[in-house]
C-alpha cells in the first residue's frame, strides 16, 4: 500500500530561533524532512535583538541533544558548560553553526503569512485531515510562494508584539504620539547611542519582571557614572519579600541575583518604586512626559520610558486552521492551566508535550515561547523538550511522545533579559540572565536530571 502523498512533504517549521532550529535537528534524527522558514536574514533573528545579554544559565542547560548529535560530526564541541554565554555568543557558537549544519533546510528572507488546508477553509470539514497544508510565503525580494507541508510547527515566538504600557492591555491614551520617546526593549548601555539617551536622564520602567530587574540595573550602574541618572519604576501592583523573586534561593543563581540588584537599585536610591499604578495616557509637558494613571495621579516629568510588560503571540497567520485557544493566554487550552502565572511561576509547571500542545486541526504545533501565549514562565528546555515530543509523535512513535519528563528549578521570578558582559560575576551568581524575548522569553534553564526542562 503507498504511503499518503502528504508523508512525501516537508514538515514545515516557522522560526529559526532556539527552538525551530531544535524542531529541525528532532525532524532529522526522526528522519522526517524539515523545511524552516525565518523570516529575518540569518538564523536567531529576535536573539540577535539581545546579544548583549547574558543568559542566567549555562552552556550546559541551553542546547538541544538532537542539536548537538547534528553538529558533533562537523567537530563542533559544546562551550564550557558550566560558563553563561552572552546572546552573541548563543548565536554564534550554536545556533548559525546549527542552521549552517542544516543547509537548505532553512530558508531566510521568508515571512510565513497564512496557513491552510489545501482547498479547505476552517470551516470545511469534508476530507479536512487527508489534505496538506498550504503555507504561503512571503519572500524578501517581493515575490510570494505556496509551500506543501504535512504538518507545521510554529516555532515563531512572541518577540515582535511588545505589549503596550496601558494596563488594559491597550495603548495608553498618548502612547503611539509618544512613541520616539518609548522603548519596548531592555536598552543596550554598552552602545554609545543608546547610552547617551539614557545617561543623566529620568526614565520610567514599567513592568515587574526580570526584564524590568534588568532595566534597574543597567541605570542603576548608569547612574554610577552618570550623574542625575535616575529610574521611575512603575509596578501594577504593590512590592512584597517575593517581588524580587528567589534571591538567593533560586536554584539558578545568576537569575535570583538579578532581583537582588534590580532590589539594591531601589534601595540605594537609583530607583523610586511607584506601586498600583495603572497607566491610563502619557501626554506631554513641553519636551518631557507625563504618566497619568486610571485613578488621575500624575507623576513627575520623565524624559524616556521603557515598557517591559510582556509580549504575546500573534496568531493571524493562522486564521485558517483551527487552533484551540485559552482565551486568557493564548496558550493551548490543555496547556494553558498548566502555565497560568496567577497559579504557577516556571518551577511548578507541569510537564508536558504533544498532547497539551495539540489543537483541534490535527498536526499543527505552537512550540515553544509561542505556545505560552502571554505567560512568563517560559524556558528553552521547555521548547527541547516540546519539539522532541512533537517530531516523536509526527514520526509515529507515539510512546516516546507521551514519555515527558521535566524537572525544574524553583523561583518566584519567570521571564526576561539579565544581566551583560560579567562572565565571572555571573557563575558566581551575581550576574544576570537573559532570553530571547525580555519581560517574557525567558531561555534560562534548569539543571537537567532525567529528560529536563527549565524556567
Amino acid at each position: 500500500m503507498n504511503a499518503p502523498i502528504t508523508d512525501q512533504l516537508p514538515v514545515v517549521v516557522i522560526g529559526a530561533g532556539p527552538i525551530g532550529l531544535a524542531a529541525a535537528a528532532h525532524l532529522v534524527d526522526r528522519g522526517l524532512e524539515p523545511l524552516v522558514l525565518e523570516a529575518g536574514p540569518s538564523a536567531g533573528t529576535a536573539v540577535r535583538d539581545w546579544a548583549h545579554a547574558r543568559l542566567f544559565s549555562p552552556w550546559a542547560e541551553v542546547t538541544d541533544s538532537a542539536a548537538e548529535k547534528l553538529l558533533a560530526p562537523t567537530g563542533w564541541v559544546r562551550p564550557d558548560g558550566a560558563t553563561y554565554p552572552t546572546g552573541d555568543d548563543w548565536l554564534e557558537r550554536y545556533l548559525q553553526p546549527l542552521a549552517d549544519v542544516l543547509g537548505d533546510k532553512v530558508r531566510y528572507g521568508a515571512t510565513v503569512t497564512g496557513v491552510a488546508r489545501a482547498g479547505r477553509d476552517r470551516i470545511v470539514d469534508a476530507d479536512r485531515a487527508e489534505q496538506p497544508f498550504n503555507v504561503h510565503v512571503l519572500l524578501a525580494d517581493g515575490g510570494e510562494e505556496r509551500v506543501s507541508a504535512r504538518a507545521v510547527i510554529d516555532a515563531s515566538g512572541t518577540w515582535t508584539l511588545p505589549s503596550p504600557m496601558g494596563a488594559d492591555g491597550l495603548p495608553a491614551l498618548g502612547e503611539t504620539a509618544a512613541a520616539g520617546r518609548i522603548s519596548y526593549r531592555v536598552p543596550d548601555l554598552k552602545d554609545p547611542v543608546v547610552r547617551a539617551r539614557y545617561a543623566g536622564k529620568r526614565a520610567a520602567v514599567i513592568g515587574s519582571g526580570a526584564s524590568a530587574f534588568t532595566a534597574l540595573a543597567y541605570l542603576a550602574d548608569l547612574a554610577k557614572d552618570e550623574p542625575g541618572t535616575h529610574a521611575l519604576w512603575i509596578v501594577r501592583r504593590g512590592i512584597t519579600d517575593s517581588t524580587f523573586g528567589g534571591g538567593e534561593s533560586d536554584q539558578l543563581p545568576a537569575r535570583g541575583a538579578l532581583g537582588l540588584r534590580a532590589k539594591a537599585a531601589v534601595e540605594d536610591s537609583h530607583a523610586s518604586a511607584v506601586t498600583g499604578f495603572r497607566t491610563q495616557a502619557v501626554e506631554r509637558d513641553g519636551d518631557r512626559l507625563v504618566l497619568v494613571a486610571e485613578d488621575g495621579r500624575r507623576l513627575d516629568p520623565v524624559d524616556e520610558i521603557i515598557v517591559l510588560t510582556g509580549f504575546r503571540p500573534d496568531v493571524s497567520f493562522l486564521s485558517e486552521v483551527r487552533l484551540g485557544l485559552d482565551e486568557r493566554l493564548q496558550a493551548p487550552t490543555a496547556l494553558a492551566p498548566l502555565i497560568d502565572p496567577n497559579v504557577h511561576s516556571c518551577g511548578t509547571v507541569y510537564p508536558h508535550g504533544v498532547n497539551e500542545l495539540s489543537h483541534p486541526e490535527q498536526d499543527v504545533y505552537l512550540v515553544g515561547m509561542k505556545s505560552y501565549g502571554r505567560a512568563p514562565t517560559f524556558l528553552a528546555m521547555t521548547g527541547y523538550e516540546q519539539v522532541r515530543s512533537v517530531t516523536a509523535a509526527l514520526a509515529g512513535d507515539r510512546e516516546a511522545a507521551e514519555r515527558v519528563e521535566l524537572t525544574l528549578p524553583e523561583t518566584g521570578v519567570c521571564g526576561g533579559a539579565g544581566l551583560y558582559d560579567d562572565p565571572d560575576a555571573a557563575q558566581s551568581g551575581e550576574g544576570g540572565g537573559c532570553c530571547a524575548a525580555p519581560a517574557t522569553l525567558q531561555i534560562g534553564v534548569g539543571a537537567p536530571t532525567a529528560p529536563s526542562r527549565g524556567c
